[in-house]
């Protein structure tokens, strides 16, 4: 996957999905920044665990507010499941981080984060993937029209752009 760029702004209108990158949302913006600068600093080839780590301390250093191992409670029939989802960062309150090191990521690693998505009502989030040459990275909108409390049929409310 390679970075997409602002002319490469892509919409399913009929599931209200947004895939872009885009230097005026100075959030994820720094927020990818601090990734390139792990995956310079480290290249690709560790486990997830040790971009996790190490993301997190470039958050911290570049003083980007995150929570790291974030619960994510799931409903069922307005019934709080057990086990809840753990996103890997959630930052700045609201844009949901979700690590890879594969070597090349796919349509689960993205419904993943878009059932993430779903289950906290929040609209942004960013796949990042470690696990190639060149740091991967994909920004993923869903529009508030389709949020829901439960993540329950999010594999089919997606919109796959190549990575």
């Amino acid at each position: 996957m390679t970075p997409m760029n602002t002319d490469n702004f892509q919409e399913d209108t009929q599931h209200k999905f947004t895939s872009f990158v885009d230097q005026n949302d100075p959030q994820t913006y720094a927020i990818i920044g601090a990734a390139m600068e792990v995956h310079r600093e480290l290249g690709h080839g560790f486990l997830e665990a040790v971009y996790q780590q190490a993301l997190s301390l470039e958050f911290t250093q570049r003083g980007i507010p995150h929570k790291r191992e974030h619960p994510i409670p799931v409903f069922y029939k307005s019934n709080a499941l057990s086990t809840p989802y753990r996103v890997d960062f959630l930052c700045y309150n609201a844009i949901l981080v979700e690590l890879k090191a594969l070597s090349m990521i796919g349509g689960n690693e993205e419904a993943q984060v878009i059932h993430y998505l779903k289950a906290t009502g929040l609209q942004k989030a960013l796949l990042l993937n470690f696990g190639s040459s060149r740091l991967q990275y994909k920004r993923l909108i869903l529009s508030q029209s389709y949020l829901r409390k439960s993540a329950a049929s999010a594999d089919n409310n997606h919109h796959e752009t190549p990575l």
